[in-house]
């Protein structure tokens, strides 16, 4: 004959909600779009400059691509004269603005977000100025 224990109900109970703290927990998201994360946050574009506005957001969201010795498209972002040649042509707002007929920016990604692009939009609309 078979001798069956009782089992702890309290203790079967712990271990489920256990669990489900658990599971719940590793069913968690990553969201790296600040402007969107939390929208109330100042976009500072008061004094809009290409050494401390435009370039940090090109260094890093496109020199990864365009920069180096063999940019990529031939597209040369990491410095103001490359950057001046698709500003003039206007392929580099076209291209972070993911407008349409042109290779929308960075590749395989998200348009960058509204804070990077006013920017980028009020730099040229000063007529990119280096500075």
């Amino acid at each position: 004959m078979y001798y069956i224990k009782p089992v702890n109900t309290v203790f079967i109970t712990a271990l489920m909600i256990i669990s489900c703290i658990l599971l719940s927990s590793l069913n968690s998201c990553y969201y790296d779009k600040s402007d969107l994360l939390y929208p109330n946050t100042a976009c500072d574009t008061a004094a809009v400059k290409y050494s401390t506005s435009v370039l940090p957001v090109l260094s890093s969201n496109c020199i990864n691509c365009h920069g180096g010795a063999t940019p990529s498209a031939g597209i040369s972002l990491d410095n103001y004269a490359g950057v001046k040649v698709q500003v003039d042509n206007g392929r580099l707002w076209g291209a972070v603005s993911h407008s349409a007929s042109y290779s929308p920016m960075p590749k395989n990604s998200a348009k960058l977000n509204n804070c990077s692009l006013d920017k980028i939009r009020i730099w040229i609309a000063a007529g990119a100025p280096n500075n």
